[in-house]
């Protein structure tokens, strides 16, 4: 291997690393997104009525392993708050919403306030503790 060969191997590597450091940070994070803000989502859009005081919307596809864990946490997350409820939605079979809202991968998690606005938003697998944080915000 050539000198050049292994300073581009080297630096492919770091570049690697550090993008898998930085999206590993930011994995499930419920954060407010500057594009959300005031879009509204209503039963006919989510084929399900909003909760009274919030609710959790998931985008879900079939063979995603970290799905089934959120359906568990926001599921409880839903229990355990009054007026709360869980919506899941099949990526796939909502293209449309899927594209209009700019989702990437899945899951990705909105929380609604009662009105139905967009509150946070996260990509990947979130933690109980940051769901009850958002819903802090929207309750």
């Amino acid at each position: 291997m050539t000198t050049t060969g292994l300073v581009v191997c080297v630096a492919v590597l770091a570049v690697a690393g550090a993008f898998g450091v930085l999206r590993g940070r930011g994995d499930g994070r419920l954060k407010v997104r500057g594009n959300d803000g005031g879009k509204r989502l209503g039963a006919a859009e989510l084929g399900a009525e909003l909760g009274e005081r919030a609710t959790l919307v998931q985008f879900s596809s079939a063979f995603c392993q970290p799905c089934r864990a959120t359906r568990r946490t926001l599921a409880e997350v839903a229990e355990m708050v009054d007026g709360v409820s869980h919506v899941e939605l099949d990526a796939e079979e909502r293209l449309e919403l899927v594209r209009e809202l700019g989702i990437l991968r899945t899951p990705t998690v909105l929380v609604l306030d009662a009105g139905g606005r967009i509150v946070r938003r996260g990509a990947g697998q979130p933690r109980k503790v940051d769901v009850i944080a958002a819903l802090g915000e929207a309750v």
